[in-house]
């Protein structure tokens, strides 16, 4: 009989750490999803997901899947004349991808990697073209860089027909969304990130102007169609048949956050960020314009020669895991995630192992 993996801590921009206590209610018996057990879950879980989002006006519904059916789902459902995808990292890029493989009429307002999309860009962009709606990924986990998202959602609002798309899918629990106060009309996000849960659910917040734009759509798509959604939501249920076990875990999850409440979580995730930065800055060198850092994922430049693999080994051995650079930034960087529900005591002691082996390479030279 083979023996089960040895556990690591997981400092990795997702699947991320998930306490004891949430894996544990997976563990509960099933039960059918068109039952009334489920129901009750679903009363217990949905009005707990907003404040999350930051919204009273957007209702936040959960499908079972990954975030990247959800990026798809937002263009089928919202986009009638042209989308304008901003991409400065992999998940930009990839929203940019999955519009054109969908025939979605679209753009592409680009940055350098590791660089920030302005909204003076953003604003040309869209003055250039006849866009209906706008993609932006909040937080890119393949640079380490944080979109400037109230910049960029002023420049959208000024367009009263023009939604405004957004991934939130390495940020939703880290830091604040506010879905209301940006003028987000569909929000985004996996829950194996900063939500720190099995992966398998995605959260998304819906307005009522993108559910409008959806009554003039024809070709919604028909797993992930908003209004279809939101009819089985206001009922209590989903569509298809849901990830029942993880609907547990986001229950519990949802108890262990308000407990430790909203505020000091984002508190939590800015000292993590600001000790693995300190760290990083003056080890290596981060990757993300400075300035615009993720508050829940360093990317940290390793062309000094840092030998990636050989530091994975070493920390493998101590229970620890990191993450190598991402496509094109493979073999350039690695990154160290901050977010969940890690603790600074845990970055620590993950910075103090670095920083063991960091010395027998001479620091990367």
């Amino acid at each position: 009989m083979t023996s089960p993996p040895r556990r690591k801590t997981l400092f990795v921009p997702g699947p991320t750490e998930v306490r004891d206590e949430v894996l544990a209610e997976m563990a509960r018996p099933m039960i059918a999803h068109r039952h009334a057990d489920f129901t009750a879950l679903c009363r217990d879980v949905f009005p707990r997901l907003p404040r999350l989002f930051g919204t009273a006006k957007s209702r936040v519904m959960v499908a079972t899947g990954s975030a990247t059916g959800l990026m798809e789902a937002a263009l089928r459902n919202t986009v009638k004349k042209r989308v304008l995808c901003l991409a400065n990292g992999a998940f930009g890029e990839r929203w940019h991808e999955i519009a054109k493989a969908n025939g979605v009429p679209c753009g592409s307002l680009s940055a350098e990697w590791g660089r920030a999309i302005r909204g003076e860009a953003v604003k040309k962009a869209l003055d250039a073209g006849d866009y209906d709606a706008v993609t932006l990924v909040h937080n890119e986990t393949s640079t380490g860089l944080m979109n400037p998202l109230a910049e960029i959602a002023a420049v959208v609002r000024e367009r009263p027909d023009t939604l405004l798309l957004v991934d939130t899918v390495s940020s939703l629990g880290g830091v604040a969304v506010d879905v209301d106060r940006h003028g987000i009309d569909v929000c985004l996000a996996g829950v194996q990130k900063a939500m720190a849960l099995p992966p398998g659910l995605v959260l998304f917040s819906v307005s009522d102007r993108a559910f409008a734009r959806a009554e003039t759509v024809p070709h919604r798509g028909y797993f992930l169609d908003f209004l279809d959604y939101r009819k089985f939501h206001d009922q209590f249920s989903t569509p298809q048949t849901p990830a029942v076990s993880i609907f547990y875990a986001l229950r519990t999850q949802l108890d262990r956050i308000e407990r430790e409440g909203l505020e000091a979580r984002f508190a939590r995730h800015r000292e993590m960020a600001r000790l693995v930065r300190a760290f990083a800055a003056e080890r290596f060198a981060l990757f993300a314009e400075k300035g615009f850092e993720s508050e829940t994922v360093t990317c940290v430049s390793s062309a000094g020669g840092l030998d990636f693999a050989a530091l994975s080994s070493f920390l493998a051995e101590r229970g620890m895991a990191v993450a190598g650079g991402y496509g094109k930034l493979k073999d350039k960087t690695f990154r160290i995630a901050h977010m969940g529900d890690l603790v600074p005591e845990e970055i620590r002691a993950l910075l103090s192992a670095i920083d063991e082996f960091a010395p027998a390479t001479g620091r990367g030279s």
